[in-house]
């Protein structure tokens, strides 16, 4: 019994390291990845001007969309074109952090001062446009507490931001830094669902 015992122990043992070796790492503030991290997003934050195009699909619970995106950055200010393959309807939401204005959701252009609250009020649309701007390229926004979680190449795998997680899928690997290929985002029942197809 006390060999069946020791081998058993031993056993759960190897299983809890193996299972520890898999799991993506969870890091302090202190840790040396973290600082990693700092120059990655000091690299990215300098490349003020991007581009985007791929696919997102956005849903709360009860109903939801799909759509093409082309997301264009320059600095502040942020220029998203949709087109939703099913309706064939295309939308333009364009603006900067104190400003937005969405155009094709009705016959007149729409302004307001929040893009996200644009977007829910006229498209019952989460989509926090602010904070994605620093999200979609695996970037802690500005202003809120962040948790980290890094895979074993010291990419993020997980944000914890402003009550929503964002999970890292996959990379584009042949990018220095790797910019993100698929973003997962979740608030509660809401659901964003971010599939990149280029960066430039």
């Amino acid at each position: 019994m006390g060999a069946h015992r020791g081998a058993a122990a031993l056993l759960l043992a190897c299983c809890v390291l193996v299972l520890a070796a898999c799991a993506p790492l969870r890091l302090r503030e202190d840790d040396a990845t973290l600082g990693a991290q700092r120059l990655r997003e000091a690299v990215l934050l300098a490349q003020s001007r991007w581009q985007l195009s791929g696919r997102i699909a956005v849903s709360n619970g009860d109903d939801g969309g799909n759509a093409e995106v082309d997301w264009s950055q320059d600095g502040a200010r942020y220029d998203l074109r949709l087109r939703a393959p099913v309706t064939g309807k295309n939308w333009r939401l364009h603006g900067d952090r104190n400003f937005a204005t969405l155009e094709g959701v009705r016959d007149e252009v729409l302004r307001g001062s929040n893009a996200a609250e644009l977007l829910a009020r006229e498209v019952n649309w989460q989509l926090p446009v602010n904070e994605l701007e620093y999200w979609v390229r695996g970037l802690r926004a500005p202003g809120a507490k962040a948790e980290l979680v890094f895979d074993e190449v010291q990419r993020p795998a997980k944000l914890l931001q402003s009550g929503w997680t964002i999970e890292y899928r996959e990379y584009f690997a042949d990018r220095e830094p790797a910019l993100p290929r698929k973003v997962f985002a979740t608030k509660g029942r809401h659901r964003v669902r971010l599939f990149v197809e280029g960066w430039q």
